[in-house]
């Protein structure tokens, strides 16, 4: 899980031997208990939102693009087909639903940092969020965003226009 990639990676930027499974399996163990492995789990599930704002955003973004093709083909009397230009607005539709759920949900992925930190303050999501904006403020929720985004929005347009050309291809 994160939290065994979490000390391995810790142990090896302090310079320390890089830690293997069982050991990671038995730090944890020894420093929380079975409680460890379990660490940032409630944060991790509320991920989840982002996943479900993306594709309903997508989808709405989506049926107005076939709506205003439908319409633009109506007029000409045009069968059908799809083209280029439609994969490439189902990367922009990708994109932009990707940006929106993360900005939105982006405050959960702080929260899951904060609580695999070995030996801290944080125990749970909601105390850790409110803590983390006692002290910090609200801005300090948006902390590495933009790296973020730069990350997953060209995953995401990518990985859903390959979805719609894989579903289109299958269709006949």
């Amino acid at each position: 899980t994160a939290t065994f990639a979490y000390l391995a990676q810790s142990h090896q930027f302090r310079g320390e031997k890089r830690l293997g499974a069982f050991e990671c399996v038995r730090k944890v163990y020894q420093t929380d208990g079975l409680r460890g492995f379990y660490r940032g789990m409630s944060a991790s599930y509320a991920g989840i939102s982002e996943t479900v704002i993306h594709f309903v955003i997508y989808e709405s973004i989506k049926q107005k693009l076939l709506e205003c093709k439908t319409a633009s083909m109506m007029e000409n009397d045009e069968e059908s087909v799809k083209e280029a230009s439609d994969f490439v607005g189902m990367m922009l539709a990708a994109a932009t639903s990707k940006t929106c759920a993360t900005t939105i949900a982006y405050p959960h992925e702080v929260v899951r940092t904060r609580l695999r930190e070995e030996g801290t303050k944080y125990r749970s999501f909601f105390q850790t969020l409110s803590l983390v904006v006692q002290e910090e403020g609200y801005g300090s929720l948006y902390r590495g965003l933009t790296t973020h985004l730069v990350r997953q929005i060209p995953n995401t347009a990518i990985m859903m226009a390959t979805y719609e050309l894989v579903v289109y291809l299958l269709n006949g």
